[in-house]
């Protein structure tokens, strides 16, 4: 009979190879916007065979011929040519997520994201520091990367100095920051991000048609409180008791970073103060039923409010960064304002780059008709074989979770997924939101097990400072858990969803 420790260790260490498989193949390859360039001519020279070989499909919508068309012909080189800046500058998700930066850049720059962070897990009862820890990982991708590097350390140390094992609160706010990053209480610079790309790919379907960042709003609400009870409760069942307790080889210091003055409460008070004040002004636009900000016939639901939801956050974090940072001195005149956002927008020169090229990939695999062309020929094949509804949504988060294992960047892996996966379930009665929604989940879930995720070595890091020997299979072990509840669990919850057919956003549903 086989010892169960020997099955055991055998299934970890196939684990293991498997992810250091992923590992070597991920670092063999190139920077995103080196892969986009390979792909970028990949699908040019794709473009000139199928247009020599007349390949066509029907239009779904309108019954009309789609043929390919070949980069290389005159009329090719001639788009590639007079629409190269065209393309960048017009590329929708850049002016959204920068506009956005703006704001949300000022108020982490001015220290506001950071103390609001520490001040509320910091201040969390006992019993409710896991949930504390869940929350503020989860909704702290509104200030991008900062929630991967904040609450890990600082769950670590809350967790050292309440006497339970520390290596348990990293891996709790690393799964938090990181496997639950999609999800929100607020709209964020990843709705904005994505919807953009969504809209550019949904419009080779439909012309005209517009995607807002709120489209997946309701349902991540709901996932943010069903993740943080969930994230909990692994860490209580399985988490911990695998960690088992903590035993220091020697005396920690605290970090001297991790309290909340009085100034910067003061500065998070005064921060509270200015956001009732502002949305109870847009409340106060909206109500009447002739106001601008409303829809036709006075609807709120399509409306102004909703299609224009991001400059009213944009302006919402510039106020209250404005208000924090002159509180607590980080903004000490008007020019510290710009200068604080310009910092924002440097952070975000990487992105910027790899958006010129992304901008060229997408605007000519529409211009050639290969999205199309492969999104109806892909949804024949599933109606043929009969694999259509939800077990076909699960099958593209599936296949979401196994290519974020290689590629970090999501608007790089929506970018080059959304062309084929948005128009496959338009063709399928399936809203482009819908479709942007199931990516997210996939892209998601993995991001914590990666070891190609930027901010794994950090996290590992992390570890060693409270035990020299932690390692990669360390991190993995105690992350694993919530890589697989939360997968699980929202498997589940988009089911609900899409048999309950409930909307997934302000005028968005899972169904055309």
């Amino acid at each position: 009979m086989i010892d169960e420790r020997e099955m055991s260790n055998e299934k970890e260490s196939m684990f293991y190879r498997f992810l250091s498989f992923v590992e070597r193949i991920g670092n063999k390859l190139p920077h995103p916007f080196t892969l986009f360039v390979i792909l970028t001519v990949l699908m040019v020279l794709v473009s000139f065979v199928t247009g020599i070989a007349g390949i066509q499909v029907t239009h779904p919508t309108d019954g009309s011929n789609v043929s390919a068309r070949n980069l290389l012909s005159g009329e090719g080189i001639e788009y590639m040519i007079l629409n190269l800046i065209s393309n960048f500058t017009g590329f929708r998700p850049l002016g959204l997520v920068l506009g956005m930066m703006l704001g949300i850049g000022l108020a982490e720059k001015a220290g506001l994201m950071s103390a609001f962070m520490k001040k509320f897990m910091l201040g969390a009862p006992e019993k409710l520091l896991l949930g504390a820890i869940f929350l503020i990982g989860i909704c702290g991708n509104i200030a991008s990367d900062a929630a991967v590097i904040i609450v890990p350390p600082l769950a670590g140390a809350i967790f050292y100095g309440t006497k339970r094992n520390p290596l348990v609160g990293i891996a709790a706010g690393y799964a938090a920051a990181s496997a639950g990053f999609t999800a929100n209480l607020l709209i964020a610079g990843t709705d904005a991000l994505l919807a953009g790309i969504t809209e550019e790919a949904a419009q080779s379907m439909q012309a005209g048609i517009t995607i807002s960042p709120a489209v997946n709003y309701y349902f991540m609400v709901v996932s943010t409180f069903v993740l943080t009870v969930v994230g909990a409760w692994v860490t209580q069942k399985f988490v911990e008791p695998q960690a088992g307790e903590y035993v220091a080889e020697q005396e920690i210091e605290d970090d001297g970073d991790l309290s909340v003055s009085d100034q910067q409460s003061k500065g998070l008070k005064n921060a509270g103060i200015v956001t009732v004040l502002y949305w109870a002004l847009v409340v106060a636009a909206i109500i009447p039923q002739g106001s601008p900000l409303r829809g036709p016939g006075g609807s709120l639901i399509p409306s102004t409010f909703l299609s224009g939801i991001v400059p009213f956050i944009l302006f919402w974090f510039i106020a209250i960064g404005i208000a924090y940072g002159k509180t607590v001195g980080t903004i000490k005149s008007e020019a510290d304002v710009p200068r604080l956002m310009g910092e924002a927008i440097k952070d975000m020169a990487g992105y910027i780059v790899l958006v010129f090229i992304i901008a060229q990939f997408v605007s000519y695999f529409n211009w050639t008709n290969l999205g199309m062309i492969l999104a109806v020929k892909m949804a024949d094949l599933l109606e043929i074989f009969n694999f259509t509804g939800f077990p076909m949504v699960v099958g593209v988060i599936a296949v979401s979770m196994f290519i974020n294992l290689f590629i970090g960047s999501g608007s790089a892996k929506w970018a080059l997924l959304s062309p084929v996966f948005v128009p496959m379930f338009m063709m399928l009665d399936h809203s482009p939101a819908f479709a942007q929604l199931a990516y997210r989940i996939g892209d998601s879930t993995t991001n914590a097990i990666t070891p190609l995720f930027p901010y794994f070595p950090i996290v590992l890091g992390f570890m060693k400072r409270y035990d020299e020997d932690s390692g990669i299979g360390t991190v993995i072990s105690y992350i694993m858990p919530y890589t697989i509840a939360f997968g699980v669990v929202w498997i589940i919850l988009l089911a609900i969803w899409y048999f309950a057919d409930l909307p997934i956003g302000p005028g968005a549903g899972i169904f055309l």
